[in-house]
């Protein structure tokens, strides 16, 4: 593997569940987002942040591959993706290369 390019991107996704009144009304959209991002992206997908907030919620998703701007482009589909889940709120995204 000498040679090859292996390129890592960490996204950290900050969110708000309005609609939620608990933390096991906080799970359902949660799931299905994280869900819909590891088929459709691939991704490993967790709950980093806030879990103990009912309406809180910070994600990691990390994505690999050997083009950067293949990635890149993955995840601004991600971020189109998280922006359009029903009954979430983007707050912030950041991107970290590793």
């Amino acid at each position: 593997m000498q040679g090859e390019n292996v390129y890592v991107l960490l996204m950290t996704i900050e969110l708000i569940i309005p609609g939620a009144r608990s933390l096991k009304e906080k799970r359902g959209p949660l799931k299905s987002l994280k869900d819909r991002a590891r088929s459709r992206f691939n991704v490993s997908v967790a709950e980093v942040a806030y879990r103990d907030k009912w309406q809180r919620s910070g994600l990691a998703a990390c994505m690999v591959g050997s083009e950067r701007r293949h990635l890149e482009s993955e995840a601004d589909k991600l971020g189109q993706l998280v922006e359009e889940a029903p009954n979430i709120e983007l707050v912030g995204v950041e991107k970290t290369w590793l």
